[in-house]
């Protein structure tokens, strides 16, 4: 890693600077071409012919040409190097090759020769690079030690503010993922945003960035014309395409980056929020089981749509400061619940774990159908796992004053199966999922607590 530490990165600045520079070779016999290609367009043209045309030009030198009327493609050819490459090309509103894309044609072979010369010139300290740099040992952590510590500052200052709200009734949390929300199944739960970090990959983005940025893994710079890096959308890390690869799941959301909370991802969200439930779930649910359980036809009854959007609203402009009490009907806080259910981009039960969840409904014993659905949610990411928890118990609850609101298990599962549940598209009979949901509320204190 010392090797690393003292990289003289405007060397790698220099190579880059040396890279070929684009000249399109013109055409002007070319009337019929397509309207986002100029004149370095040469129409239908054999490699030969273009080999020869670029066998006398400068390095960077390069020409459009399509290689027959039946091509779904156009090919790039230019001269690298001191030789003609040719390259498979497409077009769907932006330019591209491969993965990158470009809003000019220019600025694609710009980037293209940057990258190759790259490559060729550099290719001992892009070698170091990605066999040595690590996350824990990057000469960022010490460079950008600054911002690193006041990112954490702000992050604990979120965190005590939440903590001295809390009340007593806090939530027991597992060490290693699973949080118990009350074993004797009481309500009524609050949230201590200290009990569990979940691990969340990065999102990243293909970037192009202005004047020199660097790479938060190596700590060297992002090289190229355009698309030189990649960004994760969610916490602003940047790197090299290849240093992403290695890079931890240890992304911390940024809540200046989230719009909203309808419709993020659950590990991104609660991340963000250094939370372990989401406030929306939390605060509906506290609300329904403090006044709504004796309500007939609880979550089967439709609430107002009008008012189910303004709490939508409050939600996501407000936090957790929205007024839930404002709403008199229950019904309208029980739709935006499902509301939330219902937009996440992953269910609570994902589409890996849908199959054995559907087993489950095959076994004839209790026990062994029991065991079955705790395998399940044990390969549930630890969001869901917490927050399927946390639903399943309430449900359980509502199940609990069936004779009052008229929603047993299976009501409450027929409602909430296509919800709750990631369901092929295929899928259109949900009596499957019906019966495993139902199964997980009628059985939740054996399932979470192995009560008998």
């Amino acid at each position: 890693m010392e090797n690393l530490k003292t990289i003289w990165k405007p060397e790698l600045y220099r190579i880059q600077m040396e890279a070929p520079k684009p000249k399109k070779i013109i055409c002007d016999k070319c009337l019929d071409k397509p309207h986002f290609y100029g004149k370095e367009y040469h129409g239908i043209m054999g490699h030969k012919e273009a080999t020869a045309l670029l066998d006398e030009q400068p390095n960077g030198a390069f020409l459009i040409r399509k290689g027959n009327e039946y091509n779904d493609f156009y090919t790039l050819t230019w001269r690298f190097n001191d030789k003609v490459h040719h390259f498979k090309l497409y077009y769907d509103g932006t330019h591209y090759i491969k993965d990158k894309r470009y809003d000019t044609i220019y600025d694609l072979v710009a980037d293209g020769l940057i990258t190759s010369h790259m490559e060729l010139k550099a290719r001992h300290i892009l070698d170091m690079i990605t066999s040595r740099a690590s996350y824990t040992d990057s000469p960022y952590v010490t460079l950008n030690r600054k911002k690193i510590n006041t990112l954490q500052q702000q992050k604990k200052q979120v965190t005590d503010e939440k903590t001295s709200a809390m009340t007593t009734n806090k939530i027991i949390s597992n060490v290693d993922r699973k949080t118990d929300f009350s074993q004797d199944l009481t309500p009524a739960f609050e949230d201590n945003p200290l009990h569990i970090k979940y691990s969340k990959t990065h999102n990243f983005k293909v970037h192009t960035f202005k004047g020199l940025n660097w790479c938060e893994l190596c700590a060297n710079f992002l090289w190229g014309f355009t698309a030189q890096g990649v960004k994760c959308e969610d916490c602003g890390f940047i790197a090299h395409s290849r240093c992403s690869e290695r890079v931890p799941n240890h992304c911390v959301p940024d809540l200046k980056k989230l719009r909203g909370v309808f419709g993020i991802d659950l590990t991104t969200l609660l991340n963000a929020h250094s939370s372990t439930l989401p406030f929306v779930v939390r605060k509906c649910v506290n609300e329904i089981e403090s006044r709504g359980l004796d309500s007939e036809g609880l979550y089967r009854v439709s609430g107002f749509a009008d008012e189910i959007e303004a709490l939508k609203l409050a939600f996501d402009r407000d936090g957790e400061a929205a007024d839930l009490s404002v709403y008199s009907n229950i019904n309208v806080i029980a739709g935006t619940l499902k509301l939330y259910l219902r937009l996440l981009p992953v269910p609570l039960v994902t589409y890996e774990v849908h199959p054995k969840f559907i087993q489950a409904t095959n076994i004839k014993t209790v026990s062994d159908q029991i065991n079955t659905l705790r395998e399940c949610l044990d390969q549930l990411p630890p969001a869901h796992f917490n927050c399927l928890q946390y639903m399943v118990q309430h449900l359980h609850r509502v199940s609990l004053q069936s004779e009052v609101n008229k929603m047993s298990a299976h009501n409450l599962s027929t409602v909430f199966a296509p919800t709750l549940v990631a369901t092929p598209p295929a899928i259109t009979d949900l009596s499957f999922e019906i019966r495993a949901l139902q199964a997980l509320i009628e059985y939740c204190p054996q399932i979470y607590f192995g009560n008998k």
